[in-house]
């Protein structure tokens, strides 16, 4: 296939690119004839990954009443109201809601008042918590609780069944997800669904879910398993073609900033440091079992004295990985992600959901909060995702919050943490700054000729086309 009139970089003249058996180069013979394209000028860029997301959850949360608008409360209650005149499901699913700025307090109650009989479900954005009734503390057999909202260890075991659906039909969802986010250049993800994700992928792709590769996280209650079918970070996935392969080890250590159970150092207003729900030593335990057998660890750290006690096993076991979030560090512990080989793996979008969170509840902290200035002038490695569904999985979103700390409500919030275009974009893609010849077929193009020069415009940027190993994954050529 031959790309005519590519542009790979903004300003560049345009030049034509040949690809040849998955990759970008080969002399102009390698393959006859071929396909001619023309792109009439259009940007052609390294293709995008998503470094942290929870697929599943993601497919899922687009088939649930959405709750990320509600601004209390009382909201949340008349969603569920509109749902309550349809028959099906038996358990409403909702998602999305963020009550840390509430002016009222969530409580089974105010659900019981509309559904004293029907399930009703609120799943936080964060995915560190949920808000049951009555009938849905019953139908899950749960024994009564004081206000019906469940966090971290109250929540996390529940997770699954309070989503869950029939297999084939939450394959039929993600298969759409897949399609969806391959529209927005996105070639690969990495899957930190609580799932056996290996055979999860392995049916799916099996199954013709082909339009993105996905590093499979493993979660601690499958890592034995994991170890005994002799699988290490990197190896391909038997049977995927390539497309799936081992992930890192995923261990949570504390909670999150929007239920106020990411551990810290210094005391939320209640007096509350949050919750380590993983000890030290338990964790190194873990860890070094992983790296004794090839498997990286991904630790998720959100709160400053977490991120200190993930980065001290990193430091003790001499593990290859990352810290999932970083969203608060100590001034201490900056220049260890560098010296200990450690990538903060980050989620730019947040910042926009969670500045004013911080404020409030990291006050006087906020310097060192969502610090990927310093992370990078410190010496860190980046890698850029979304969390999805926490944030949107659209890697444009994801760049744009990165390069431009604009709210949504027009403050400017800790401008020095901005990260530039090209760090920003190599965080996206692997380390790769613009198509170079070798490298792999995985290319967005955009249908336009130059990246928007704004933030809210960047989040929107324009897909004409996406590529996976030379093969199109979405666009006018793509044939499926």
């Amino acid at each position: 296939m031959l790309l005519r009139q590519a542009r790979l970089a903004p300003g560049a003249d345009p030049v034509d690119l040949r690809i040849h058996d998955g990759r970008v180069g080969g002399s102009a013979g390698d393959d006859g004839a071929g396909e001619v394209v023309d792109l009439g000028g259009r940007l052609v860029l390294p293709g995008l990954w998503d470094s942290h997301v929870h697929f599943d959850q993601w497919a899922l949360s687009q088939a649930a009443l959405d709750l990320s608008g509600a601004r209390s409360a009382a909201e949340v209650v008349a969603l569920f109201a509109t749902r309550l005149g349809e028959p099906e499901p038996d358990v409403v699913v909702a998602h999305g809601f963020r009550d840390g700025l509430w002016p009222d307090e969530p409580n089974a109650a105010l659900l019981d008042a509309i559904a004293p009989h029907r399930p009703l479900v609120a799943v936080s954005a964060d995915l560190h918590g949920a808000w049951l009734n009555t009938a849905a503390l019953q139908h899950f057999s749960l024994a009564p609780h004081p206000t019906g909202l469940l966090r971290e260890a109250e929540f996390m075991p529940l997770m699954n069944e309070i989503q869950r659906v029939d297999p084939d039909v939450l394959d039929r969802w993600v298969d759409d997800a897949a399609r969806a986010v391959a529209a927005r250049g996105v070639v690969g993800i990495v899957d930190f669904e609580i799932a056996d994700n290996i055979t999860a992928w392995s049916r799916r792709i099996t199954a013709g879910t082909d339009r993105l590769r996905v590093r499979c996280g493993i979660w601690p209650q499958w890592l034995d398993a994991t170890i005994d079918a002799g699988w290490r970070t990197g190896d391909e996935i038997p049977g995927t073609g390539g497309l799936a392969t081992v992930g890192p080890m995923k261990v949570i250590v504390d909670g999150s900033l929007g239920t106020r159970t990411a551990y810290c150092h210094d005391p939320y207003p209640d007096g509350d440091h949050g919750v380590l729900t993983v000890p030290p030593d338990q964790l190194a335990r873990w860890m070094t079992r992983a790296r004794d057998h090839g498997i990286d660890s991904a630790i998720h750290a959100i709160g400053d004295r977490a991120c200190e006690h993930v980065l001290d096993c990193f430091e003790t076991t001499g593990t290859r990985g990352s810290v999932e979030h970083a969203q608060l560090v100590a001034d201490a512990d900056f220049a260890r992600f560098a010296q200990l080989g450690v990538t903060a793996s980050i989620q730019p979008a947040h910042v926009h959901d969670d500045a004013e969170l911080a404020d409030r509840y990291w006050a006087g902290r906020t310097a060192r909060a969502f610090p990927y200035g310093t992370l990078l002038g410190s010496g860190a490695t980046l890698s850029l995702g979304s969390d999805a569904p926490v944030a949107r999985l659209d890697p444009w979103l994801t760049l744009a919050a990165a390069v431009d700390r604009t709210l949504p409500d027009g403050r400017v919030w800790h401008r020095e943490h901005e990260l530039p275009w090209p760090v920003a974009l190599a965080a996206s893609t692997g380390g790769r700054e613009r198509v170079t010849a070798g490298d792999v077929a995985d290319l967005v193009v955009l249908n336009a000729d130059a990246l928007p020069a704004t933030g809210a415009a960047l989040a929107e940027t324009p897909v004409w086309g996406t590529m996976l190993g030379g093969r199109w994954t979405y666009g006018p050529l793509c044939e499926n």
